[in-house]
C-alpha cells in the first residue's frame, strides 16, 4: 500500500473540500495518484458537493434533543428556507441532534465522526448537499448536562427557525422548564441574571446613560440617581430572571419558577443564521449576465 503523507491528504481536501478521511481513503484507494483521488471522489459525487463550499448557507433549522440528563442543541443550515421543509433534511436535523446528544463529542471534529444512519454526519452533510442540491452545513451545537433534580424544556419555534434548551433546578416537570423557554424564544434574553453581566458592559452602560441624563440639563446629583435608576432598569431587561413572564406578565420569571419550586440554572437559544452575513442578490443584475453570455 503506498504511503499516503499528511501533505498530500491536505491538498486533497483543499482541492475538492473532502473531510480528511475521505480524502485519505480516496488515495488509498488509487495509491496515492491526486489527479485519479479526484476523479474518485466525484465518481462518489463527493468532490461535486464539495464544490458548493464557497455560497452562503444562512437558512436552516435548529433542533434539541433530551437523552437522560444530558440534552443537545444544534444548528444545521441550508441555502435557501425552502429546505428546511424537505423531510430529508428534516430528518438529518433530528439525526445529529439526538446523536449529539447521545455521544457528547467535544468538538466539532467529534462529532462530524459521530455515525448516524446514513453514516457518519461528516458523509451525511455531503451526500444531502449532494441530493437536495444546496450547501448543507453543520454549524454549531451545545450539549448540556443536568442532575437527576432538575429539568430540560426543549422548545421549537417555527419549527426550528429559533431553538432554545434550559434548565430549572428544583422541579422535574418538564413543562415547566418548557415555559421558559418559550419565553426565552420570545423575549430574546441575554443571560440569566444580573450576576452573568460583564462589569465591562455595565461600564459602558452607565457611561452612555450619564452622557444622557447631563444632555438632558439635570443636576449632577439628580443624574447620579436617574442613572442608578436607568442602569436597574437595563439590567432588569437583559436578565431572563427579572423579565416580565411572557404568559402572565404580573410575575417575574423568577417568581413563576419560584411558584414551582424552582430556579433557573441556565438556557441556551439558537436562532438559525444569527451572526452570518447573508449575501444580497442582485437579480437585475444575474439575469443581465446571462443575457450577455
Amino acid at each position: 500500500m503506498a504511503q499516503i503523507s499528511a501533505k498530500l491528504v491536505k491538498e486533497l481536501r483543499d482541492m475538492t473540500g473532502v473531510g480528511m478521511m475521505d480524502a485519505k481513503k480516496a488515495l488509498v484507494e488509487v495509491e496515492g495518484d491526486i489527479e485519479k483521488a479526484v476523479d474518485f471522489l466525484r465518481e462518489k459525487g463527493m468532490a461535486k458537493a464539495a464544490k458548493k463550499n464557497d455560497r452562503i448557507a444562512a437558512e436552516g433549522l435548529a433542533s434539541v434533543a433530551i437523552n437522560g440528563n444530558t440534552a443537545a442543541i444544534i444548528e444545521v443550515n441550508s441555502e435557501t428556507d425552502f429546505v428546511s421543509k424537505n423531510e430529508r433534511f428534516q430528518t438529518l436535523v433530528k439525526d445529529i441532534a439526538e446523536a449529539v446528544a447521545a455521544n457528547k463529542p467535544a468538538d466539532m471534529d467529534a462529532a462530524m465522526a459521530l455515525e448516524i444512519s446514513t453514516g457518519t454526519i461528516e458523509n451525511s452533510l455531503i451526500e444531502a448537499t449532494q441530493v437536495i442540491g444546496e450547501k448543507i452545513s453543520f454549524r454549531r451545537f451545545d450539549v448540556v448536562e443536568k442532575d437527576d433534580n432538575a429539568a430540560f424544556g426543549g422548545y421549537l419555534h417555527m419549527g426550528g427557525r429559533i431553538a432554545v434548551l434550559t434548565v430549572l433546578e428544583g422541579t422535574t416537570d418538564e413543562e415547566v422548564a418548557k415555559d421558559v423557554a418559550m419565553h426565552v424564544a420570545a423575549i430574546n434574553p441575554r443571560y440569566v441574571d444580573e450576576t452573568q453581566i460583564p462589569q465591562e458592559e455595565l461600564d459602558h452602560e452607565k457611561t452612555v446613560l450619564t452622557e444622557q441624563a447631563l444632555n438632558e440639563g439635570k443636576p449632577a446629583n439628580i443624574v447620579e440617581k436617574m442613572v442608578v435608576g436607568r442602569l436597574n432598569k437595563f439590567k432588569a431587561e437583559i436578565s431572563l430572571v427579572d423579565q416580565p413572564f411572557v404568559k402572565d406578565p404580573d410575575m417575574t420569571v423568577a417568581k413563576y419558577v419560584a411558584s414551582k419550586g424552582a430556579t433557573v440554572k441556565s438556557f441556551t437559544r439558537f436562532e438559525v443564521g444569527e451572526g452570518i452575513e447573508k449575501r444580497e442578490d442582485n437579480f437585475v443584475e444575474e439575469v443581465m449576465s446571462q443575457v450577455k453570455k
